[in-house]
């Protein structure tokens, strides 16, 4: 028996119904349209599926829609601005930091939650003082806190700079 909920995705109220068992990846994915967040693993191991829910990164593949009923969900789609890439998609671009491209919505996704959370003073695994109002996003902080996203081709090498030069620019939105 399919449950009624209501998504927020991109800016966009939607109201959807969807088996209780239905992943947030599987209704953004089959029930909207929405294809930025892949399905790579479907045991939220790589990242590709990686979504901002209610601003704080999640991997959309082990979250069940129906328990987000109401969420406010943005996805790379959602990223841009009156037709203007993100600073963190124009970045990418840049740095020609893909290869093919699958991990990338995901990378983008997570680049731009990462930011968020090291603004607000989030220590990782690498932060050297764990009291410090401000964290310097070190490419060791950086590859860190985007450990959780793969990349199969390796684009690592452009991912970090990428990621660096939005930081260090425009930083998080």
């Amino acid at each position: 028996m399919d449950v009624g909920i209501t998504l927020k995705v991109d800016g966009i109220q939607q109201r959807i119904a969807v088996d209780p068992r239905t992943t947030l990846l599987d209704a953004l994915r089959e029930r909207l349209g929405i294809y930025g967040p892949k399905k790579g693993c479907d045991h939220g191991q790589c990242g590709a599926c990686t979504v901002l829910l209610d601003g704080m990164r999640a991997n959309s593949c082990l979250a069940l829609a129906v328990a987000h009923d109401g969420a406010e969900i943005i996805t790379a789609e959602g990223l841009a601005e009156d037709g203007e890439l993100h600073p963190m998609q124009r970045s990418f671009i840049e740095h020609d930091a893909f290869q093919c491209g699958y991990c990338t919505p995901g990378q983008i996704v997570s680049a731009v939650g990462m930011l968020a959370e090291a603004e607000a003073g989030w220590p990782s695994h690498v932060t050297r003082d764990l009291g410090a109002a401000d964290v310097p996003l070190t490419d060791e902080e950086i590859r860190e806190r985007m450990s959780g996203n793969l990349c199969r081709c390796g684009a690592y090498a452009n991912i970090v700079p990428a990621i660096r030069e939005t930081a260090a620019g425009a930083g998080p939105r």
